[in-house]
């Protein structure tokens, strides 16, 4: 089963008894694939209902997937997943990462990691020429996430790949991130579980590359040549609008790069500066500084990636900051913040450091801004609004105000999955591109409801200004965004539909499908594998639903949304969409209506196949997905119907 595409091994390490032992990768990979597939069952596997994501029983789990050490598909994406800490309350959930590291892992013979326990005192693994070691780290311990790259990198060598936390990790910010190689960052809480587990790193360095192999070699050299022709000669690059004069680096097995841009800081080490982190304080820092203010941007966000600190949940928190300071609620000496220099190099200096070590008014903060927010009291809470979108205290992006199907998305998901608000968002970014006449801009009205049809269900997914057909297209960009999540590959390349004159032939997963093919030698058509997708999102959703969920009651959205018109959307201030018959229609001013939004659900569940009255699965449909082990224990918990 796993001969080809898989390294056959998932490593599993216990801190608390040092112990190490392996799992076979064809256990999992015939009904799973891959990524948040493999990685949801092995932790449905070892955990129970009630694991927090302090405990030592969190199981976190470093994963691939199968096309990770294939080059010329951006397949080589890795994830993170496990109990995490940011949301609230606790739940299940995942982080996606670029860079090298991932496929360092299978190189070294591995297909993921497994980590459960807590060492007694700091510790890093080192993976090497098929030795696993558990080594000392208290002479890492309170260094920087760059720190810990460079010291391991000189000790173990430069091809090291490190994957490291930075001291919000090592202080259980509950918003702290991982840094991996490449300066690839992981959000959702995982340095914070990282850190109560007293891991400090992972490195993984290989001297010689055990690569994996594809059953159909030739075929998947005609299908990269196929996919790389449509990424390069035929697609809009938009770009973003960054600072300064930088270079392009794409992240590892990359087919063409995008807009990540890297420099080198006076340290010596380069850093990324790519879409939302590398805007996390530039708004505040340019009204502060004028045009001078982007490089201040710039060191924010790199302060961010040293010390561990998710820049989409520190974007939202400082502007929560600088309301409440505008209204007397919260001031310098009260909170030992700068507050009145918000935008300055002394303000993100001191923010950083004091919610990394949790000092004074850190230690509030580093709960998140929703938690913080309810600690203040004093009607600060009335700002959330305006900068926080989930209960995982990030940006808001892409609303679901102005794109509708987002809703559903950000109901039933844990955190802001930006692989699948990107679905319509990308498209409509595009739209909006030639409605403006931007000379390589092709995506028209007519494009935009092609692609609607072929990869939401219907034309009328393609309305952006009415309910009718949402809920289909929720559905199959989830279970279509749960194939990428298990291949794994790059958001910002897949599905490619936005190209001139796409291949005829060219449905939805019909490339995918191909790739899986040719590289594991299972035969799997479009459908099998959007079965594949439905399946791991089911298995996600049971997940969640085990550990307190609540189904319908579960599926909610920030209250704000039902009551709050619409301002704005990022890429268009007058929140432009497509609407009937080839009109554009502004939603500037809209609410979601609560009736509306719960009879989106009933439809929802009812294409799902899941039980409309209390959102629950049902034995039926999860027997259908193969899944009657997840059935059962659903069962006797009283979770299906």
């Amino acid at each position: 089963m796993t001969e080809y595409g898989y390294a056959g091994e998932i490593l599993k390490i216990d801190l608390s008894r040092r112990r190490l032992t392996k799992l076979e990768t064809a256990e999992y990979a015939g009904r799973f694939l891959g990524g948040r597939g493999i990685a949801a069952k092995i932790y449905w596997d070892e955990t129970s209902p009630t694991t927090g994501a302090s405990d030592p029983g969190n199981c976190l789990v470093f994963i691939t997937g199968p096309l990770a050490g294939f080059t010329r598909f951006s397949g080589c994406r890795w994830q993170i997943c496990g109990k995490s800490p940011a949301m609230e309350p606790e739940a299940f959930s995942y982080a996606n990462l670029g860079g090298s590291w991932g496929a360092w892992l299978k190189y070294a013979g591995y297909d993921g990691l497994t980590v459960t326990g807590n060492a007694d005192q700091p510790v890093y693994i080192f993976i090497a020429n098929g030795n696993v070691e558990i080594r000392d780290a208290s002479f890492l311990w309170g260094k920087t996430t760059v720190e810990v790259q460079g010291i391991l990198q000189a000790e173990l060598g430069k091809d090291t790949r490190v994957l490291a936390i930075g001291p919000a990790g090592e202080n259980l910010v509950s918003f702290a991130t991982v840094l991996a190689a490449e300066n690839a960052s992981g959000s959702s809480g995982f340095g914070s579980v990282m850190g109560n587990k007293k891991l400090k790193a992972v490195a993984v360095r290989v001297s010689k590359k055990v690569r994996p192999v594809a059953a159909n070699p030739d075929r998947l050299r005609n299908i990269a040549d196929r996919v790389y022709r449509l990424r390069t000669t035929n697609f809009e690059d938009y770009g973003h609008v960054l600072p300064g004069n930088m270079p392009l680096r794409a992240c590892y097995g990359c087919i063409s790069g995008c807009t990540r841009f890297t420099y080198e800081a006076e340290n010596g080490h380069r850093y990324k500066s790519l879409c939302q982190a590398a805007g996390v304080y530039v708004g505040p820092a340019m009204r502060y500084y004028g045009n001078e203010g982007a490089e201040v941007g710039k060191l924010a966000n790199r302060l961010c990636d040293e010390y561990g600190l998710d820049t989409a949940v520190m974007a939202p928190l400082i502007e929560w900051l600088g309301q409440c300071y505008k209204a007397g609620i919260l001031t310098d000496e009260k909170t030992g913040l700068p507050l009145s220099r918000i935008g300055s190099i002394e303000f993100i200096e001191t923010l950083v450091r004091k919610l990394s070590f949790r000092e004074g008014f850190g230690d509030i903060l580093a709960r998140g801004t929703l938690k913080a927010a309810e600690y203040v009291g004093k009607d600060s809470h009335k700002f959330i609004s305006s900068v926080n979108i989930t209960r995982a205290n990030e940006t808001g992006d892409y609303d679901p105000r102005f794109i509708l199907a987002n809703a559903l998305i950000y109901a039933t998901e844990p955190r802001r999955a930006i692989q699948l608000l990107h679905a319509i968002a990308l498209p409509l970014s595009r739209w909006h591109n030639w409605r403006q006449g931007w000379r390589d801009a092709f995506l028209s009205t007519e494009v935009f409801q092609n692609i609607a049809e072929k990869y939401w269900g219907s034309a009328s997914a393609g309305d952006l200004s009415v309910i009718v057909g949402k809920a289909l297209a929720a559905k199959k960009i989830q279970d279509y965004g749960y194939i990428k999540e298990s291949l794994i590959v790059c958001d910002l390349v897949w599905p490619i539909y936005q190209v001139r004159n796409v291949d005829k032939d060219i449905g939805l997963s019909t490339l995918e499908s191909q790739i899986v093919s040719a590289i594991t030698g299972r035969q799997l058509d479009e459908g099998e594998l959007m079965k594949t997708g439905e399946r791991n999102f089911n298995l996600q959703r049971a997940v969640l639903l085990r550990q307190g969920w609540g189904g319908r009651e579960g599926d909610v959205l920030m209250d704000y949304l039902f009551k709050e018109p619409l301002e704005r959307a990022f890429f268009d201030p007058e929140c432009r969409v497509p609407g009937a018959d080839g009109k554009t229609v502004s939603k500037k001013g809209v609410i979601l209506n609560r009736g509306e939004f719960e009879r989106l659900k009933d439809e929802y569940y009812a294409l799902r196949g899941w039980d409309v009255e209390s959102g629950l699965q049902t034995e039926t449909k999860l027997r259908e997905l193969e899944l009657a082990d997840i059935a059962s224990d659903l069962k006797e918990r009283g979770l299906l119907r």
